[in-house]
């Protein structure tokens, strides 16, 4: 900003697809030959005829400086944590430290096989059993796998130890269903399902909270738990979770917590201590990891050392898949215990997004217990200033628990400017992105209407959340004035609005290169 003017204009290249650059026989490397004494250890390598191409693989043939020119283009029409805020809700965007990256990228791991002998990486090992200790303490659990790929991927397997809990109990035939709230990550329903469960889906009430009356009207013989996420996505803590926990496990339940919005109360509640008995836990948001254009992420699971089968003395802690690491002190040396016979089994190869992990790692180390709190409290600080200062714009409300502190997230509305002016919610977030701002989440949760879903991170200053408001506010004026204006928005990122139907309809939508390939050619008419 230079005054009241807007000084923002994004890259704008001309850039086609990798695909599309170079020319045929034109390289960037040179694969060097075998060595000579590698070739008379090993032997002549051969191909099996039956796993041979038949032809090279179909890709780009460009050279080094147009791989470097052509990512370099992208990286300046793009934006990310390092350009401003990114306050995506309940994605907890916060700034990744270049000291973990450092580290976590260092080539020692970089290099490392996940077959290699367990004898040559004590030093990993031991990050990893210490990182396991340090995130079941953080969550208030006794036992924790490092073993799923993602956050998602964290929940299905807690919904699967949910399963597997009462198919060992007996119990399967009865425990059909999974209840959670309307405020949950559209995850959660979707993990249950995945693992065979029907959804019960329960309102909240206007103040955020879960309406118990309701709660108390679905949980019967057939709940085989609920799932939860505390702070919600509302960005308010849920105020009756010690009774919800009790009501749960008095049918032989099982309460899961969602861990993506841990970063509004750690070091200040743990799940374990409010009655939950699977949490999972996102690296990428709450301990610093990139999110990274859809990976790679990391989503441990903890749990409580619940009683399955008291007689064999099964517990919860023998469901987790994956490998777990552990210490002989004996032999002094960790190892990787492999999943045993109740365990839900292996959910990927090998052990774990190591990359991620190791973030995670040091930004633990590097901050300690106190550290985390103050993450915690600078979240939520942030979320509180940036409501104390949008509150009473026009064309803005907050309709849950308007009253409330929130934690370190909310989801505003704007439903009242789009009532009033025609002036959407996405509208609102073009307007932000046309001023060089990163849009907040919106139409999530869903049961805000024209939801904007505002997180500012523990990473970000008072000027930078003074700057977003102002901007939301000369919306909002703008929006009153000349409500036809917000929809030529934007006019200076490097790509203007797109025609959304278009860009998600089966017949025109083109994730990849090989569909749109195949549609030029017109082979392809409509994803199924």
């Amino acid at each position: 900003m230079v005054g009241d003017v807007v000084m923002f204009r994004q890259a704008k290249w001309r850039e086609p697809l990798i695909y599309e650059l170079g020319a045929p026989g034109r390289i960037g490397f040179l694969v060097p030959e075998v060595e000579e004494e590698i070739r008379r250890e090993v032997g002549e390598i051969k191909v099996p005829e039956k796993i041979r191409r038949k032809e090279p693989p179909s890709l780009p043939e460009v050279s080094e400086v147009e791989v470097v020119r052509h990512f370099i283009r992208l990286s300046q029409m793009s934006y990310g944590v390092d350009c401003g805020p990114v306050p995506l809700g309940s994605c907890t965007m916060k700034y990744n430290p270049k000291i973990a990256f450092e580290l976590a990228n260092d080539q020692r791991v970089a290099l490392l096989h996940p077959l290699q002998d367990e004898r040559t990486v004590q030093g990993l090992l031991e990050a990893m059993y210490l990182l396991q200790k340090w995130l079941a303490n953080i969550v208030g659990m006794d036992a924790c796998t490092l073993h799923p790929a993602a956050g998602a991927h964290g929940e299905l397997a807690g919904v699967l130890i949910i399963r597997k809990y009462h198919e060992l109990k007996g119990q399967l035939d009865k425990k059909k269903e999974i209840i959670v709230p309307d405020s949950a990550h559209g995850t959660n329903p979707a993990s249950s399902a995945m693992a065979g469960f029907r959804v019960v889906t329960i309102r909240s009430n206007p103040d955020g909270n879960i309406d118990i009356e309701a709660l108390k009207a679905a949980i019967s013989e057939k709940t085989a738990g609920l799932m939860l996420t505390n702070p919600s996505t509302l960005g308010l803590f849920e105020e009756h979770i010690l009774e919800i926990a009790e009501m749960i496990h008095e049918v032989d339940g099982l309460l899961y917590y969602d861990g993506a919005n841990l970063n509004g109360i750690m070091g200040y509640a743990r799940p374990g201590d409010m009655g939950f008995d699977i949490a999972h836990i996102n690296i990428h948001k709450t301990f610093g990891a990139p999110h990274g254009g859809g990976g790679p992420g990391a989503g441990p699971v903890c749990v409580k050392d619940r009683e399955v089968l008291p007689d064999e003395n099964v517990k919860l802690s023998d469901l987790l898949p994956g490998f777990v690491v552990e210490y002989d002190g004996k032999k002094k040396r960790y190892y990787l215990r492999h999943p045993g016979p109740y365990s839900v089994g292996m959910l990927r190869a090998f052990f774990g997004n190591v990359v991620p992990l190791l973030w995670g790692f040091v930004y633990i180390l590097s901050l300690g217990p106190q550290g985390l709190k103050e993450v915690a409290e600078l979240s939520v600080i942030n979320t509180n200033y940036f409501l104390k200062l949008i509150k009473g714009t026009r064309g803005f409300s907050l309709p849950y628990g308007p009253d409330r502190f929130y934690k370190h997230e909310a989801a505003i509305s704007a439903e009242p400017m789009a009532r009033e002016v025609d002036v959407t919610a996405e509208d609102v977030a073009k307007g932000l992105l046309d001023a060089g701002f990163y849009a907040p989440t919106i139409y999530f949760p869903l049961i805000v209407r024209e939801a904007l879903q505002v997180e500012f991170t523990d990473t970000e200053t008072k000027e930078n959340i003074e700057e977003y408001v102002k901007r939301m506010k000369e919306i909002a004026e703008i929006a009153y004035k000349n409500p036809e204006e917000p929809k030529k928005w934007p006019r200076n990122t490097s790509i203007s609005r797109i025609d959304t139907v278009k860009a998600n309809h089966p017949r025109s939508v083109t994730p990849t290169w090989r569909v749109h390939v195949l549609r030029k050619k017109g082979v392809l008419k409509s994803l199924r």
